[in-house]
């Protein structure tokens, strides 16, 4: 694209690599130049917290702050209730109203080390879906609001479309869910003046019917963007390591867990990832993602405590650090290892070094463990695991146990009592 926005917004949008496609590049510039634009992404509370995955909209939000706007974390408590549709082989299962808050509440956590909360013109402010769709009549609802939805144009979105031509199941209650998401841009416009909404490439049909919606009913101008759908440069999708997702909340995937993970990024991606998830300047990013060799290692930490730094705090980062190189350079035990805590009488007659594994997290099942085993993969105390029949007694925790899987995953086990 020749075009160069005049907002600062737009231009760390594009230079950064967040930007997909927008409905009217010049029209939302000129609104960012004229003023204060409240902005939204939504976040459907389907699990007690978000992962990397989510990370992308995350930074979109903290950086439409720092330059100068206001970001609405808008919570789908009442969405989540029917499922978003969109590119899934299947449907969502249903939560309960009281899963639905419980998820709420440990996905707020995430957002107080990304944007500022507070009552000024361009402090943050979290909002849950559930306030106006709960109350919803449903015959007032199709009157005023479904008229405007042709099911045609609706059919031929490719979210719907790709399950339809597979032949899978679409349940009317899924089929409502881009009517809900319109009526909240619609929503959010009437009471916060939102004029932007952002999200993924996938969320692209969706965002547009809100669009559109807003023009219909209240004959207001309002904006779409969107970022590219982000896999790492193997094609796996973001979000995921070898052992799950990785979460954001520290409760869910520890700080030094959280480390590792950006630590591991495949040199490909570092300077991508650098753009995309620190503040780093550009030519920054550039620099250590051009480094070579042994080199690249050093811009891997970087962007592994810029990260972490983000989502957890410089202390945590710099503990983790400290962590890696006293396990990986020195061969030490590591204070802030994911640790494995056993008593006497969940150890009883002994456990399996299969069973320590799998219990430690370093393998999904007793078949991995195994495979890990067989194939030189399983260190205990730093060294090579020969015997997958190896059982342990509790005379063999009196001092914490390091279980390694390769060189890059592991666990403390440690006796309590």
């Amino acid at each position: 694209m020749t075009w160069h926005p005049k907002s600062e917004f737009i231009r760390v949008m594009m230079e950064r690599g967040f930007l997909a496609d927008c409905t009217d590049y010049q029209a939302l510039d000129d609104a960012l130049i004229a003023g204060v634009v409240p902005a939204y992404i939504g976040f459907d509370a389907t699990a007690k917290s978000l992962h990397v995955g989510s990370l992308i909209q995350i930074m979109m939000l903290r950086w439409l702050q720092k330059t100068g706007h206001k970001p609405i974390v808008l919570m789908g408590g009442g969405t989540t209730k029917v499922g978003d549709p969109s590119f899934r082989a299947d449907e969502r299962p249903l939560l309960t109203p009281d899963q639905i808050d419980d998820n709420i509440a440990g996905i707020k956590q995430v957002f107080t080390s990304y944007v500022e909360f507070g009552d000024g013109e361009k402090d943050a402010v979290m909002v849950n879906n559930a306030e106006w769709l709960d109350g919803l009549n449903y015959l007032e609802f199709l009157r005023d609001i479904g008229k405007h939805f042709s099911v045609n144009r609706m059919l031929a979105f490719e979210s719907v479309k790709s399950r339809l031509d597979r032949e899978q199941s679409l349940s009317f209650l899924e089929f409502n869910y881009m009517i809900l998401q319109a009526y909240d841009f619609l929503e959010l416009n009437r009471r916060y003046g939102c004029l932007l909404q952002m999200g993924g490439s996938d969320q692209w049909g969706n965002i547009v019917n809100g669009i559109d919606l807003t023009r219909r009913v209240l004959n207001n101008q309002i904006f779409g963007l969107t970022s590219p759908l982000l896999t790492t440069s193997d094609g796996k999708k973001m979000g995921k390591s070898l052992d799950g997702a990785v979460w954001l909340n520290a409760d869910m995937r520890s700080p030094y867990e959280f480390w590792q993970f950006w630590r591991n990024t495949t040199d490909a991606d570092v300077g991508k990832f650098l753009k995309l998830y620190t503040e780093l300047p550009i030519e920054e990013c550039d620099r250590l993602g051009a480094l070579e060799g042994s080199d690249i290692n050093d811009a891997k930490i970087r962007l592994a405590n810029e990260v972490t730094t983000l989502a957890h705090g410089a202390q945590a980062a710099a503990a983790a650090e400290a962590t890696a190189r006293e396990v990986f350079e020195k061969g030490g035990m590591g204070d802030d290892l994911p640790t494995l805590k056993l008593s006497a009488d969940d150890i009883g007659d002994g456990i399996s070094i299969v069973q320590l594994i799998v219990k430690s997290g370093l393998a999904k099942s007793g078949k991995d463990a195994k495979r890990l085993i067989d194939e030189n993969g399983a260190k205990m105390n730093d060294q090579p695991i020969e015997d997958r029949g190896i059982v342990l007694q509790v005379t063999d925790l009196a001092e914490p146990v390091k279980l390694s899987a390769g060189k890059k995953r592991h666990a403390l086990v440690v006796l309590e009592g």
